[in-house]
């Protein structure tokens, strides 16, 4: 039997002590954290407010806020259209009744060029780009003036190619481009309510091939806000006709109506037709592509019979 004697102080041992130590610290540590989680819960409430009040700004009507008229999977199987009011800028040029904007606007159509023909006049596009093409990111090929996008200059392909030009393009290539042209007439005629006859094809009318690299002139600087009537003062009617789809074959590259009170963007689908009235109504730009490669034309109308161009035609060569 172990006798402790009476008066003389119980001496802890050392473990008693570390138990101590180890209490004090984890009670040290528990303050530390609910001090540390009280911060932390100060941050999440702040970060909710901020989040709630960005939300409140931009849906009460940001201006740069982008609105999609319409994405890359849907199908517009009916013409969609938006009006919008007339520019003056139609009053600085000779008016032609039956043709020039009296309604303004701009619309979208997946049912005027099927997504095969768009594939097929994309290979005319690819087979001809593969020419040349532009040291930038954007090269345009025109089969009306023979403009193709060569180094930092252009070349017309049928002086520049000659009889090599029959190894590249075909009668039935020509024949399915001057078809679309025509269907694309005729839905532009039809929203607008124009007589066809008095509508004309007019330049720049033509082919773009668009990807990431980095400009190297202005021509490859596709992407500043523009407006058509004052950058070309013949247009009357501006259409885009998409070979590529946003999303799969390439990113960025939407186009983008600029309005007042926001951005109206178009996902382009291939074989989808966008176009509107080319005055300042329709202040618009591309946005830069970010990855692959975008091909779209660009088919020009005006009501000035003095601006018409013709259909391009198949190059007579010498037998």
């Amino acid at each position: 039997m172990t006798i402790q004697r009476r008066g003389n102080p119980k001496i802890p041992d050392a473990n008693g002590i570390e138990k101590k130590i180890k209490r004090g610290n984890a009670l040290r540590q528990a303050s530390a954290w609910r001090v540390s989680r009280g911060s932390l819960l100060v941050v999440v409430v702040a970060l909710a407010v901020v989040g709630t009040l960005t939300w409140l700004y931009l849906a009460s009507g940001d201006p740069y806020t982008t609105e999609t008229l319409v994405r890359q999977a849907e199908v517009v199987a009916q013409t969609r259209v938006y009006t919008v009011d007339c520019s003056e800028d139609y009053e600085n040029y000779k008016r032609y009744p039956g043709c020039t904007p009296k309604t303004c606007g701009r619309a979208i159509t997946d049912n005027s060029v099927t997504r095969e023909e768009a594939m097929a006049l994309r290979r005319l596009a690819e087979r001809g780009l593969a020419l040349a093409g532009s040291d930038g990111g954007a090269s345009i090929l025109d089969l009306h003036s023979g403009a193709l996008s060569m180094g930092k200059q252009f070349v017309n392909i049928y002086r520049y190619f000659g009889e090599q030009i029959t190894d590249v393009f075909s009668e039935e290539d020509f024949r399915l481009y001057r078809e679309v042209r025509g269907r694309i007439q005729a839905v532009i005629a039809e929203t607008f309510d124009l007589d066809p006859s008095l509508l004309y094809l007019t330049k720049p009318t033509f082919f773009s091939r668009i990807n990431s690299t980095l400009a190297k002139t202005q021509h490859d600087e596709y992407w500043h806000p523009h407006i058509d009537k004052v950058t070309y003062g013949s247009f009357d009617y501006t259409s885009l006709l998409y070979l590529s789809d946003y999303g799969t074959d390439f990113t960025g590259g939407r186009f983008i109506f600029m309005d007042s009170n926001g951005n109206r963007t178009v996902e382009p689908r291939a074989g989808r037709v966008s176009f509107f009235s080319s005055g300042s109504e329709n202040l618009h730009r591309v946005e830069q592509v970010s990855w692959g490669t975008r091909y779209a034309i660009t088919v020009s109308f005006t009501c000035d019979p003095a601006h018409a161009i013709s259909d391009p035609a198949m190059p007579i060569t010498s037998v």
